[in-house]
C-alpha cells in the first residue's frame, strides 16, 4: 500500500509538483485498495466453491453404491464439524451433497468447475480427491461402486489411478497401523510408505528426499491458503503434511536397517 502511494505521489509530482504529489498519492491508494478488495473478493469466492464442489462430489459418491446410509450422512456431518464451518457454510454444503446426490448431477462438469476454479493446482487437486476418500473409508468398508467412482474423480480430475491407492495408503498408515486380523507387517508399512510419497522402492537416496521435499513444500498449510484453500480445512491440510513425513521417516529407517544388516 505504501508503495503504491509513493509511486502515485511521484508521478503526480512530475506532471503537478506538489498538488500533483497530492493527487497521485491519493490516486495510488484507491487503485491499491481496489485492488486488494478484488483479491479478497476472488479468494473468498474460491473457498467457497471449493467447499461447494467438495460436498456436491461427496454427496455424489455416497450415492454410488445405490443408496446413501445413515452412516454416509453422519461422516458428511463429521467433515461439517472438522472443516469447522459455519452455519451459512453448513447450509451451502448440505445443499451442495443434495445436489450431488440427484440423478441428474453432472459430476463431469462439476470436477471440470472444480479444475478451473483451482487453477489446476497439484496439492488442490489432491486434498479435493483427499477429502473423498476419508469420507468414503471413514465407515472402514469402500464399496467397489465407490472405488471406481474415486477412480473416476481421480482421472477427472487429471490424476493417475495411483493417487487413489496413494491416498488409501495414508489413511492406512493413520489409522495406528491396523488391519482385518492383526496388525499390519512393517513391510505392508514401508510398501505404504513408498505409495505416500509417490517413488519406488528402488529410487535412491537422493530421489527419495528430493520426493519428500517437493510434497512438503506443495501442501504446505500456509502456501495451500495463499492459494485459496479455507481455512476451515487446514487442519485436512497439516495432516497430510504429518503423514508425508511419517511415510518419509518410515522409508528412511527401514532404509537404515537394512544397510546395517
Amino acid at each position: 500500500m505504501l508503495f503504491a502511494i509513493i509511486i502515485g505521489g511521484l508521478i503526480g509530482y512530475a506532471f503537478g509538483k506538489f498538488p500533483g504529489f497530492l493527487v497521485g498519492a491519493a490516486l495510488g491508494a484507491f487503485l491499491m485498495n481496489r485492488l486488494k478488495q478484488r483479491l479478497i473478493g476472488k479468494l473468498q469466492s474460491m473457498q467457497s466453491g471449493f467447499i461447494e464442489s467438495v460436498f456436491a462430489v461427496m454427496g455424489a459418491l455416497c450415492k454410488a453404491d445405490g443408496v446413501v446410509s445413515r452412516d454416509e450422512i453422519q461422516v458428511a456431518e463429521a467433515m461439517f464439524a472438522r472443516f469447522r464451518l459455519n452455519e451459512t457454510q453448513k447450509a451451502t454444503a448440505r445443499a451442495a451433497f443434495n445436489r450431488g446426490k440427484d440423478p441428474a448431477f453432472d459430476l463431469d462438469a462439476e470436477l471440470n468447475r472444480f479444475l478451473q476454479m483451482s487453477g489446476r493446482q497439484p496439492a488442490f487437486l489432491q486434498m479435493f480427491l483427499q477429502v473423498q476418500v476419508s469420507a468414503v473409508a471413514a465407515d472402514g468398508e469402500v464399496h467397489p461402486a465407490e472405488h471406481a467412482m474415486l477412480v473416476r474423480i481421480a482421472r477427472g480430475l487429471g490424476l493417475p489411478e495411483s493417487q487413489v491407492d496413494q491416498l488409501e495408503a495414508m489413511l492406512r498408515g493413520g489409522q495406528a497401523g491396523q488391519a482385518p486380523g492383526g496388525r499390519r507387517s512393517s513391510t505392508q508399512q514401508v510398501e505404504d510408505a513408498y505409495k505416500v510419497l509417490g517413488v519406488s522402492s528402488s529410487v535412491t537416496d537422493a530421489e527419495l528426499k528430493k520426493a519428500y521435499r517437493k510434497l512438503m513444500s506443495e501442501n504446505h498449510p500456509d502456501k495451500l491458503a495463499g492459494k485459496g484453500l479455507p481455512e476451515s480445512m487446514r487442519e485436512m491440510a497439516e495432516q497430510r503434511t504429518r503423514e508425508i513425513s511419517h511415510a518419509y521417516d518410515v522409508v528412511r529407517q527401514a532404509r537404515s536397517a537394512g544397510a546395517s544388516a
